[in-house]
């Protein structure tokens, strides 16, 4: 059992090592953690309710988990080969595409979850 413990603390480290490791290296991961922060503060100002939170960090996880994916794939392919190899372009050229695909998604869900309760609220400010 104790060995269990030590295992899954290993485990953890692992996976907060890549994470940091995405942050320090890839400069995308510093617009997908500032768009994050905003949204999740604009969310906390709006009161969204429960399943709009689930709408909204699930779009949160897919942007991060694509650019962790992303950023993998480059390692390996960088790994593999040093060489500018077709297939190597493609791999990472589509796998930078799935980013893409996560953000928009995202950013569709943020206005339609946010948009018209942010709107309400600023005319009411305003």
């Amino acid at each position: 059992m104790k060995n269990f413990f030590r295992t899954r603390l290993a485990s953890f480290r692992y996976a907060f090592a890549g994470w940091w490791y995405v942050i320090r290296t890839q400069q995308n991961a510093w617009i997908h953690a500032v768009a994050s922060i905003l949204v999740i503060l604009v969310s906390l100002w709006l009161r969204i309710s429960a399943v709009e939170w689930a709408l909204i960090l699930s779009a949160i996880a897919a942007v991060w988990s694509a650019e962790f994916f992303n950023t993998a794939l480059e390692a390996i392919v960088d790994l593999v080969t040093e060489d500018h190899h077709p297939l190597a372009k493609v791999a990472k050229d589509v796998s930078a595409a799935a980013v893409l695909i996560a953000a928009l998604m995202a950013a569709g869900i943020g206005f339609l979850v946010l948009g018209p309760p942010l709107v309400e609220k600023l005319k009411a400010l305003f």
